[in-house]
C-alpha cells in the first residue's frame, strides 16, 4: 500500500507567503513522488500548489480535498474532491494521511497540525519556512507533543523523516 502524505501550509492569499515556503513545498512534493507516495492537500494555491507541482514533476499522484468545488483545484491536482466543507475539510486532509508535513502556515495549517496530533499521526514541521510552523518548531509547544511532532530543516529531511515514520 502506498504511503499517503498530507502537505499543509500557507494558501496563496497569505501575505507572508514566501519563495522559501514555495521552494520547500515543491521539493517536498517531488520527494514524496520519488518515494512512491501519494500527496494529499487542500488542493488550492500557495504551498499546496507548489507541493503538487513538485509531485507532478516526478510523475506523482496528487489528491486535493477542496473547500467548495472542483473548480478551486490548482492545475497540478490529479484527483480533485469537492467536500462542501470549507475550512472543515482540514479534518479530512489529515485523516486521509499516514503522516503530515507542515510548511509555513497560519490558523488553517495550525488546525491541521492539531488534528494530526489528536489522531495520533506524526507531523514533520519544516522549520525555517515561517508561520505557525516556526512557532511550533521553536519548542514552545513541542514539550507536550513529544513522539508525534518532529522538526526538519530541509525538504529532503522532511520527506525522509515522514516516510521513516510510516509502516511499510
Amino acid at each position: 500500500m502506498r504511503t499517503i502524505v498530507a502537505v499543509c501550509g500557507s494558501d496563496a492569499d497569505d501575505v507572508k507567503l514566501s519563495l522559501v515556503m514555495l521552494e520547500a513545498a515543491e521539493k517536498v512534493g517531488s520527494g514524496i513522488a520519488t518515494r512512491g507516495g501519494v500527496l494529499v492537500c487542500g488542493g488550492r494555491g500557495g504551498v499546496m500548489e507548489a507541493a503538487c507541482r513538485g509531485a507532478k514533476s516526478m510523475g506523482g499522484l496528487t489528491v486535493g480535498l477542496l473547500p467548495t468545488s472542483k473548480q478551486e483545484a490548482n492545475a497540478f491536482v490529479d484527483v480533485p474532491i469537492s467536500t462542501g466543507l470549507g475550512m472543515r475539510r482540514n479534518f479530512l486532509v489529515v485523516h486521509a494521511a499516514d503522516v503530515v508535513i507542515a510548511i509555513g502556515g497560519r490558523w488553517g495549517t495550525l488546525s491541521e497540525i492539531a488534528f494530526a496530533l489528536i489522531f495520533g499521526k506524526p507531523v514533520v514541521l519544516l522549520a525555517g519556512t515561517g508561520g505557525c510552523v516556526n512557532e511550533l518548531a521553536s519548542g514552545r509547544l513541542m514539550k507536550e507533543s513529544e513522539g508525534l511532532l518532529y522538526v526538519a530543516w530541509s525538504a529532503d529531511e522532511a520527506v525522509k523523516k515522514a516516510f521513516s515514520l510510516c509502516p511499510e
